[in-house]
């Protein structure tokens, strides 16, 4: 199936320093109107959370032509892979390990249910539309799909590793490519709009948030209790662990990727063989096990505030390759692609009623699988900044077998093709 695409045109602002200033200048003025200056703003940020403007704000300079977020060092590698890095080790080092276990079963139960309806939501669509529209499922098609399953399971590293599997056509490739973007992110948007409204949700739903209600209060009174006024000592060393563990993960992580490529079999279908997985790997296990030492301590002087600044930037930079035109210019595969996520949605919900788990838990669930740790965490914070660790262990399960199930759906998907 051809579909052409317009010729790209050149963004008004092409230095990537003059978007990274207007990035950090847009989320500073989201963020000072969210303090409500005026009565006006107060009543406009308690309709449309903060969160929500800092992807969405980006994505319009880009729909416009301002600005193009799939161009430049502003996303890659600045937001994925600088600012999230040093955000997981930030995050994760203000961890409550003994919280989070406490969340127990019913999350992973949920994850899990997440991954079954991205696997079965592939076969619904696809079935559909060889019965109300066979053109769409036509041809190669199921490769593509099968390369979109990748994303969804675990992340755009097991979409390539499924492209390189399956020897998806790079015009069919870069379809999906726009599909995932655009269904994913506005997908991630509604989440993070949700997070927002989760108590009255949870409220309603009967869900049961005592594990987290518990986590969240140990933390408050934690930091009520030890907050202080951080020093520029303080500040400079917070800043020094966070870049310096990141700049090491780096520098072990390409080599630690291109051994286990060469080495060790089907690598790629694990993920192994990519350095962005080691660089998450190698963060979170950093800050995890400085948790557990006295520099924990630093959190009293805003050491979660810094990481969570420093996933805004991430949000901002994600949203930035948002482009709303595209999602009327590729109708049919886009279709697709609802039907898909909606099945997904379906069976994740129906699994979260079963154990009456509450939003954090569907949130967490999807964005585990379909964002992966690129994005799982920043969902998690907007429930709370120290459940960020959450969303990146869940990403790493997605990156870890991912690969595999998007291979096995693929199988599925080619026989359902005839081919």
């Amino acid at each position: 199936m051809a579909i052409e695409a317009a010729e790209p045109t050149a963004a008004l602002i092409q230095n990537d320093i003059v978007v990274f200033g207007l990035i950090a200048a847009t989320l500073g003025l989201i963020f000072w109107l969210s303090s409500g200056p005026t009565p006006f703003w107060r009543k406009f940020f308690s309709w449309v959370p903060a969160l929500l403007l800092c992807y969405f704000v980006p994505a319009l300079c880009n729909t416009f032509g301002l600005i193009d977020g799939t161009q430049g060092a502003v996303y890659n590698p600045i937001g994925s892979r600088v600012l999230l890095p040093v955000a997981l080790v930030l995050l994760t080092m203000t961890i409550d390990l003994k919280g989070v276990l406490k969340l127990g079963p019913r999350l992973l139960f949920v994850f899990c249910a997440g991954t079954f309806g991205i696997f079965l939501g592939a076969i619904v669509a696809f079935q559909l539309f060889e019965w109300i529209h066979p053109k769409v499922v036509a041809g190669d098609v199921w490769k593509g799909m099968a390369a979109l399953a990748g994303s969804w399971i675990g992340g755009g590293a097991n979409m390539v590793a499924i492209r390189e599997v399956y020897e998806v056509d790079a015009t069919l490739f870069g379809q999906f490519a726009v599909v995932d973007v655009a269904i994913a992110n506005t997908w991630m948007a509604t989440l993070l709009f949700l997070a927002g409204r989760a108590a009255t949700i949870d409220a309603g739903s009967g869900a049961d948030t005592r594990a987290i209600d518990e986590m969240k209060a140990r933390l408050e009174a934690h930091e009520a209790a030890n907050a202080r006024i951080p020093t520029l000592t303080d500040l400079m060393v917070i800043l020094g662990i966070g870049f310096g563990i990141v700049g090491a993960a780096h520098a072990v992580a390409t080599p630690l990727a291109a051994w286990f490529g060469a080495h060790v079999p089907n690598a790629s279908r694990f993920s192994l063989d990519s350095s962005f997985v080691w660089v998450v790997v190698g963060s979170t296990i950093a800050g995890l096990l400085l948790s557990f030492t006295p520099l924990r301590r630093l959190e009293n002087a805003g050491m979660a505030k810094i990481g969570s600044a420093c996933l805004y930037f991430l949000i901002a930079s994600i949203g930035m390759q948002m482009d709303f035109m595209e999602l009327a210019g590729r109708p049919w595969l886009l279709a697709l692609g609802v039907v898909w996520m909606l099945v997904h949605i379906l069976v994740l919900w129906g699994a979260a009623r079963m154990v009456r788990a509450p939003l954090f838990y569907f949130a967490i669930g999807s964005q585990g699988n379909i964002g992966a740790a690129a994005s799982a965490p920043v969902v998690a914070a907007a429930f709370h900044p120290t459940l960020a660790p959450v969303g990146v262990l869940l990403g790493t399960i997605g990156y870890a077998t991912g690969t595999v199930i998007a291979y096995w759906l693929g199988q599925v998907l080619r026989m359902m093709a005839g081919q």
